[in-house]
């Protein structure tokens, strides 16, 4: 999908997504798990436990990894969303930037999250996502993907619609499988994965898989 299109998208209704999805106990226990295991592994190693919340959003997630021992950078496309978060959590990092050219140096970050931010882009973009999560990635640094497993676009337009606005947003499932090729095409060794049913409103379900950046020759 044309990142402008989801830029205009999350700029609009920036106010009623931080309504609607204020701080991370809106997430299933068992994902929030998942993160907490990615935190656990970018944790463990001993050095700075530098995270890059690449699709911060409003910072919800960047604060549950700050409060969980993390030093965290945040990065997203919408300057909107990106407002809310500098509001809401004054003392965090936030950037506006693209998760397909991240404004970061080689091999800065002992982890790497993507949940649910990589879910607008169509399967022709998702290798170049993936490529510039593991340039920012130290050897042997994390990356957790959060995502909606299944096939097909769902067109997330009428979502915004009941909310008054007129909006084109497409969102892409994924299989589990897809996705943990993605990363080994990229150079990152699926570590664990989790796929739940749907919950609540939820129409697919739900996926993480965490992943390690081996010490790659030439990266």
């Amino acid at each position: 999908m044309n990142p402008d299109q989801v830029r205009l998208a999350y700029n609009t209704g920036a106010a009623a997504y931080v309504s609607a999805v204020p701080d991370p106990g809106v997430e299933a226990p068992i994902d929030r798990a998942m993160v907490d295991a990615f935190i656990a592994a970018v944790t463990a190693a001993g050095a700075d436990p530098l995270v890059l919340d690449a699709g911060c959003g409003a910072g919800r997630m960047s604060r549950y990894l700050a409060d969980r021992g993390c030093r965290v950078r945040g990065v997203d496309l919408s300057e909107g969303m990106v407002s809310y978060a500098r509001r809401d959590h004054p003392d965090l990092d936030f950037a506006v930037g693209s998760l397909a050219a991240l404004p970061y140096p080689d091999r800065r970050f002992a982890g790497v999250l993507l949940w649910y931010s990589a879910i607008h882009t169509p399967p022709a973009g998702q290798s170049r996502l993936f490529a510039e999560a593991a340039r920012v990635l130290r050897p042997g640094g994390h990356l957790l993907i959060g995502f909606q497993a299944g096939e097909g676009v769902r067109d997330v337009s009428p979502v915004y619609l009941r909310l008054g606005y007129q909006v084109r947003l497409d969102r892409y499932c994924y299989s589990a499988d897809q996705v943990a090729g993605f990363l080994a095409s990229a150079g990152l060794r699926e570590v664990s994965r989790l796929i739940r049913r749907p919950r609540d409103n939820e129409r697919d379900d739900q996926a993480m898989v965490l992943a390690r950046a081996d010490d790659l020759t030439g990266r």
